[in-house]
């Protein structure tokens, strides 16, 4: 795949990584935009190729009364306007078939979530949209095993696949990232993405709210950078501690730039 075909992306030959970023979820009509437009800045600064990422709603949660959106198509038009009037590609998850040809009408990147990177009809299913299509690499799937999701959807006729690591199982509460992995699903001949928030996650606590080390996103994106990384997804919010899902993993709004600052001097480095 080759990112220079995802509709309105911008700076595909800097020479820099592509940034896949944004909020968990859309909480309400306003913060995805202003969080878009805060992004934007900084990516027109440092000329860093963007993607706006947010969840229209949320399927996978532990507990039964976490938050799981404003409503489905009130969500994905928040997603949608935002891509329009900055005119910047936008992504969201799909959880089953139906909702890939829902979200395929306000998106311009359709993401697998790592649970479901197996499900071989919702991939069929997100393939056939013609999207660019983002599968997640599972937590409980090697890197190799990663090939079979890529032909599932090449075999609909899409070849605009990404894969995105972020990270491994290892026990019940955390997750370690295996860096190997970046040359490994490289060889397939996809960009290979790193979620340096997600693979911080500290997941199935007791009380039923997922935990995080948000202190060590950095650490995880400067090395997916110096390890040859095409890209870095992270989950940004201007408060994560009132974020209505995954606020123990989001980066701080305002930290931002200095991450991305420090990871274009890498890129330029290699």
């Amino acid at each position: 795949m080759n990112i220079q075909e995802i509709p309105k992306i911008r700076f595909t030959d800097s020479g820099n990584f592509l940034l896949i970023a944004g909020p968990c979820v859309v909480e309400d009509v306003k913060k995805p935009r202003q969080i878009a437009e805060t992004i934007l800045r900084i990516c027109e600064k440092y000329e860093i190729p963007f993607i706006f990422k947010a969840s229209y709603k949320k399927a996978n949660r532990s507990r039964l009364d976490s938050f799981s959106g404003i409503g489905d198509e009130k969500a994905l038009k928040v997603i949608r306007q935002t891509g329009e009037q900055l005119e910047i590609p936008v992504l969201t998850d799909i959880h089953t078939e139906p909702e890939a040809e829902l979200a395929s009408n306000f998106v311009d990147v359709i993401q697998i979530p790592a649970f479901l990177c197996r499900q071989t009809e919702l991939l069929v299913a997100a393939g056939e949209t013609g999207k660019a299509i983002n599968i997640k690499k599972g937590q409980f799937v090697s890197a190799g095993a990663m090939k079979y999701a890529v032909e599932k959807v090449y075999q609909t006729g899409n070849e605009q696949v990404m894969l995105t690591e972020r990270g491994t199982t290892f026990g019940y509460h955390d997750l370690v990232v295996d860096f190997r992995n970046i040359p490994e699903m490289q060889q397939f001949n996809v960009p290979v993405i790193v979620d340096a928030t997600h693979s911080i996650q500290q997941p199935n606590q007791t009380c039923g709210i997922t935990g995080g080390r948000p202190d060590q996103i950095s650490t995880i994106a400067r090395a997916a950078i110096a390890s040859g990384a095409d890209g870095i997804f992270i989950e940004t919010h201007p408060n994560p501690t009132q974020a209505m899902s995954d606020g123990a993993n989001m980066l701080k709004l305002d930290l931002l730039e200095s991450v991305l600052e420090t990871l274009v001097r890498i890129r330029k480095a290699l």
